[in-house]
């Protein structure tokens, strides 16, 4: 490990050491920190160290007690590595590392792997993307090592577990945790697996987290995931809160939960449990079986907008937004421009919710894969509309996708019924247009319309000059 990468694990060491001790008075050496560390990379962050610092100094902020909860109730040892894998790995050093392989192949680099250790899972909720997989797919553990390798190589430190039900492999999962210490991992989980004995093994590793998946309160998660299993979520929640352990909510949000799921008393209900997150997911029609009438209505859409932004004004729970919050990100994240999925069949999906692939972890490396053809449409297409409201190739703009698959041959990942583009697409066209009308009045004149725009021309800038200075520096050393 180089010598700054050394240092700034002491430095937060150090720093969530004092703030443990007293909270109030020293969450300024964890900024300090912060902005030592900032520095010395060219201060990539220092946007993010900006909000960052409200939260710290103005107390009134809702996630200024955000950071005294995790300080007061999360276990020490747990949240310090989480910083340290989480922040400083994933964050500062994996950056580096990602942009210098964007620089070089000039592709994208994912800053997170998604993957799915097995399609198999103890429940069949109606309307999972992840059922079409069938119950017979693993990736070995060699396979899931190997993919965390290849990561590392590639500058990223973060993974998340999708599926099937992930813990039907907990004890490989553990173990993958213990191989590899420098990584935070993140699973999505239906949590009826989790027990005292796995909430151990959590605290022993210290880099696993779970996000439970629910869908409201119980008769809506019961009606979607069978009799019983909100019951089974809370003893897990409890458990975790119990052992002192991080957490958080995964939510698919559809037309008929939608009330429920959004709703302040839901809300509310998930930061008494104990959530430190909630992800909130849009439902997609993926799969020959898919139900178009599980499509949230476009006003729908507009109200998740207002109330989860108000929320986060108010209430000390972060809350991601997987379609909504895309203009924060300058548009889609997938195709390896933020993350991939890979399947338990080793099939690496630009999206974990586009099925369609050219490429297979068993006879290609990841580095290969994102330089395929369809990564690189993906590359080359993104963002895929002007208005980051409507960033996805397949729900809001169907007709990029369809031109996708057709110019570079990808095939369906399904192994048991394999769905056309067309197919998928249609199901999308309709919503596509509905919701355009919607998103063309919110974006149109938004704060945030100029300053993506702004943030893209600067970003392009930047990306010249330091392929530029890289150029230069190179012609030096071979003259020297």
């Amino acid at each position: 490990m180089k010598i700054r990468e050394k240092m700034a694990e002491f430095g937060i060491s150090h720093a969530l050491d004092s703030i443990c001790k007293d909270p109030e008075r020293n969450l300024n050496k964890l900024m300090a920190w912060a902005d030592s560390l900032d520095g010395l990379n060219g201060n990539q962050f220092a946007t993010q160290r900006r909000v960052i610092r409200e939260v710290v100094e103005n107390t009134e902020h809702p996630y200024h007690n955000y950071i005294l909860k995790l300080v007061h109730d999360i276990d020490s040892e747990s949240l310090k590595t989480f910083f340290v894998n989480f922040i400083v790995n994933a964050g500062l050093v994996g950056w580096n590392k990602q942009q210098e392989y964007r620089d070089k192949y000039k592709c994208n680099v994912p800053w997170t792997i998604l993957l799915d250790p097995t399609s198999a899972c103890n429940l069949h909720c109606t309307g999972c993307w992840a059922a079409e997989y069938g119950n017979k797919l693993n990736l070995s553990f060699d396979e899931i090592d190997n993919i965390v390798t290849q990561g590392k190589e590639l500058g990223v430190y973060f993974y998340i577990y999708t599926g099937g039900e992930p813990l039907v492999r907990k004890d490989d999962l553990i173990k993958i945790c213990e191989k590899h210490p420098d990584c935070e991992f993140l699973s999505f989980t239906n949590g009826t697996l989790i027990d005292e004995k796995f909430a151990d093994d959590m605290l022993r590793v210290k880099n696993f987290i779970p996000a439970i998946s629910v869908e409201g309160f119980e008769e809506a998660t019961d009606g979607r995931r069978g009799k019983g299993t909100y019951k089974k979520v809370v003893e897990a929640m409890e458990i975790l809160k119990k052992k002192r352990l991080m957490f958080g909510i995964s939510c698919c949000y559809t037309k008929d939960n939608f009330e429920s799921i959004t709703s302040q008393e839901f809300y509310d209900k998930m930061i008494e449990m104990g959530s430190l997150f909630v992800w909130y997911f849009h439902y997609m029609p993926v799969g020959n079986d898919a139900s178009v009438n599980l499509l949230p209505t476009s006003e729908q859409r507009v109200e998740m907008i207002k109330r989860l932004r108000d929320y986060r004004n108010r209430k000390p729970m972060f809350a991601i937004d997987f379609q909504n919050d895309a203009e924060f990100m300058e548009g889609c994240i997938a195709g390896g421009r933020r993350y991939l999925h890979i399947n338990a069949n080793g099939d690496i999906d630009p999206c974990v919710f586009i099925h369609y692939s050219d490429s297979n972890i068993r006879n290609k490396t990841i580095l290969e894969a994102l330089t395929s053809p369809l990564f690189m449409a993906y590359h080359d297409g993104q963002p895929f509309n002007d208005n980051m409201l409507m960033p996805c190739p397949m729900l809001e703009n169907p007709q990029k996708l369809r031109g996708i698959i057709e110019r570079t041959g990808a095939k369906s990942t399904d192994l048991q019924s394999p769905e056309s583009v067309e197919h998928l697409c249609s199901k999308c066209d309709s919503y596509s247009a509905c919701w355009a009308l919607e998103a063309e009045k919110i974006w149109e004149g938004s704060p945030n319309q100029k300053w993506v725009q702004e943030k893209l021309e600067r970003k392009a800038k930047e990306d010249e000059e330091r392929i530029k200075q890289k150029s230069k520096n190179k012609k030096r050393k071979a003259k020297a």
